[in-house]
C-alpha cells in the first residue's frame, strides 16, 4: 500500500512538472509584455534592490508557477498581485519564458567568513539536532535547483530577499510550497541560521 501511495505521489509530481513545462511560452512575446516588470526587476530580470528578487535565468516552469500562484491568490504580495491580475492567463507562460532566458547577474555578500561558514554548514548538512533538512537536497550543490521537480535555482539571489522568504515560510505568510516542504524546513530554523544560509546562497556562482 505504501509503495502504491509513493508511486501515485511521484506520478502526480511528474505530471505537474510536465503540465507546467508543456505551457512553454514565447520569449519574444514575453519581452513585449515585460514593461510593467522593469520597475522592480529591471529589463533583464536582475533586480538591483535587495528586497526584490532576481528572476533572470530562473527555471521557466518555476517562474510560471509563481505567476500562476499570484494570479490565483495562492501567493500574496502587495505589488505583485495587482500586476499579475492585469495580465491574461495566456500571457504568463510568455513572461516566464522571457525572464528564464535572461542571464543572471553575480551575487554579492558582505557577510563575515564565520557567517558564510555557518550558512554553508546548514546548506549542505542541515541541523540534525533540530531537524533542519539540508538545502542541497532540493536546490543542488551549486544552488541551481531541480527543474524536473520545479525546485528553483537560488544561487546568487539577494540575501535580503532570501531571508525574507524564509521568514515568510516560517510564519505561514507564504504557503505555496508543495507539501509544506519549505514551511517545514524554515519552521525549524533559527534567525541566525536563516540569515547565514541567505548570505551563503548570495555567494554562490550565478552561472
Amino acid at each position: 500500500m505504501k509503495k502504491l501511495v509513493l508511486i501515485a505521489v511521484a506520478t502526480l509530481g511528474m505530471s505537474m512538472s510536465a503540465s507546467l513545462l508543456a505551457e512553454s511560452g514565447d520569449p519574444v512575446r514575453g519581452k513585449e509584455l515585460s514593461s510593467p516588470c522593469v520597475a522592480c526587476h529591471q529589463a533583464d530580470g536582475n533586480s538591483v534592490v535587495p528586497a526584490w528578487p532576481k528572476i533572470a535565468g530562473k527555471d521557466e516552469a518555476y517562474l510560471l508557477k509563481q505567476l500562476q500562484d499570484y494570479k490565483a491568490g495562492r501567493r500574496s504580495h502587495a505589488l505583485m498581485n495587482p500586476q499579475v491580475a492585469a495580465l491574461e492567463e495566456e500571457d504568463l507562460p510568455h513572461l516566464a519564458a522571457y525572464f528564464a532566458g535572461q542571464t543572471p547577474a553575480p551575487g554579492r555578500t558582505a557577510a563575515a567568513a564565520e557567517k558564510l561558514a555557518l550558512g554553508k554548514q546548514i546548506y549542505f548538512g542541515g541541523n540534525t539536532a533540530t531537524g533542519v533538512a539540508a538545502c542541497v537536497a532540493c536546490h543542488g550543490p551549486n544552488g541551481k535547483g531541480n527543474p524536473a521537480a520545479v525546485f528553483p535555482s537560488v544561487s546568487a539571489q539577494h540575501g535580503v530577499y532570501t531571508l525574507d522568504q524564509l521568514k515568510q515560510f516560517r510564519d505561514g505568510l507564504r504557503a505555496n510550497d508543495p507539501g509544506r516542504m519549505m514551511r517545514n524546513v524554515a519552521g525549524r530554523m533559527t534567525d541566525e541560521e536563516m540569515s547565514a544560509v541567505a548570505e551563503y546562497i548570495a555567494s554562490l556562482p550565478s552561472k
